[in-house]
C-alpha cells in the first residue's frame, strides 16, 4: 500500500526552518516584515499623538 494518502514532500533543511518569507512549515514573517511592520505601527501611533496634541492646543492668531 505505498503512495496511499499523497505524495510525501521532501522539505530541506531551510523549508523546516522557515527559509524566506513564505517559509513553508515553520518560520512566519521573516524577520524584515516583522520590523517593517513595528515602524510602520510606531510611525501610526506617533502620528495619533501628533493630531491629538494639535486638536487640544487653542489656535493662535
Amino acid at each position: 500500500m505505498l503512495g496511499v494518502g499523497g505524495a510525501r514532500q521532501h522539505l530541506g533543511r531551510k523549508a523546516l526552518r522557515g527559509g524566506g518569507p513564505a517559509g513553508r512549515i515553520g518560520g512566519g514573517t521573516d524577520p524584515q516584515a516583522q520590523k517593517r511592520a513595528l515602524l510602520r505601527k510606531l510611525q501610526e501611533q506617533r502620528d495619533a499623538e501628533k493630531e491629538q496634541k494639535s486638536e487640544q492646543e487653542p489656535e493662535q492668531g
